[in-house]
């Protein structure tokens, strides 16, 4: 195995995991700006108030970006497999 492959292969995962992970990461972010836009204007210190509206987010965006997540996982997941037989020439 060269060094290209490696690269290439650690390149594709690298990818693969920002794609996975922006939905929820972007969901967790913007529902956490409002929130504490909203403590900043109302005064309200109370760190546990973003909890629960973030988990209800959370859980709208799973269920919303899950089926592309996991189709996206499964397709990495079958690329790497297909190219085991190419690594060890």
């Amino acid at each position: 195995m060269d060094t290209a492959t490696v690269i290439d292969l650690s390149r594709h995962a690298m990818w693969t995991i920002a794609l996975v992970s922006a939905p929820l990461l972007l969901v967790a972010l913007a529902v956490g700006l409002v929130i504490g836009i909203i403590q900043a204007a109302t005064s309200i210190n109370e760190m546990t108030l973003s909890f629960i509206p973030k988990l209800i987010a959370e859980a709208v965006a799973l269920l919303l970006f899950g089926g592309w997540m996991i189709n996206t996982l499964v397709d990495f997941t079958r690329n790497i497999f297909q190219r085991i037989p190419t690594l060890f020439l």
